[in-house]
């Protein structure tokens, strides 16, 4: 990282060339089987969720699939699943607008984390669609000691509100950092006054591109 003078850490479990990996979660598995009753469609809001289904029951790729995300549409393809629906705009009211139109006569359900950071189910249930649901992980925050704090002037990227949440739990934050957010669902979750950017598309890859964009200028 000589081209740049602030260093950028990488909070998602995956590793990435040009940055300091520094992982602040960690999935654990919750669920032995994956209900399926009923169903005639899933959804996935992460490449996670998927991983995880097919460590629990490879039974999943039987049902086509809504895919939240070019990373998720990108494993769930990987895995010889269907993707019949990838939305371009994934983000809250777009999404439920979204299945509103398309899937309002499937019944769907959604494979997800034991934490969300938009309830579809809610906003479906208020245009009378029933989302069915089976939180099948959840997330833990890793601990550090204090001597892995990122230093000053640092740029520290943030893939889900979970990594906030748990980099704020291991450490202060610093005015002299920048955030780099993977989307507004994200950046809600910031610490008030917080010096952010978010990326360009929600893909790892974009925070880093920014990261770096704003690793080589002068923080003051």
């Amino acid at each position: 990282m000589t081209s740049q003078s602030r260093s950028i850490y990488l909070l998602s479990p995956e590793s990435h060339e040009e940055t300091i990996s520094l992982s602040m979660i960690e999935f654990q598995v919750t669920a032995d089987h994956i209900d399926y009753a009923g169903c005639d469609l899933l959804m996935f809001t992460s490449k996670q969720a998927v991983v995880t289904a097919e460590a629990i029951d490879p039974a999943w790729k039987k049902f086509p699939s809504i895919a939240i995300g070019s990373a998720t549409r990108a494993q769930i393809e990987a895995l010889g699943g269907e993707v019949i629906f990838s939305p371009s705009n994934f983000y809250a009211l777009q999404l439920s607008e979204d299945i509103i139109l398309f899937f309002a006569d499937r019944s769907i359900l959604y494979l997800r984390p034991e934490e969300v950071s938009y309830d579809s189910k809610g906003a479906l249930a208020d245009a009378g669609i029933t989302l069915h649901e089976q939180i099948i992980y959840k997330t833990n925050c890793v601990s550090y000691p204090t001597d892995h704090q990122p230093p000053d002037s640092s740029v520290i990227i943030f893939t889900s509100p979970s990594t906030i949440r748990c980099f704020l739990q291991n450490f202060s934050w610093l005015p002299s950092y920048t955030a780099v957010v993977i989307g507004n669902a994200t950046k809600i979750h910031l610490p008030d006054g917080a010096q952010y950017a978010v990326a360009e598309q929600p893909l790892i890859s974009e925070c880093i591109k920014t990261a770096k964009e704003i690793a080589k200028q002068s923080r003051f």
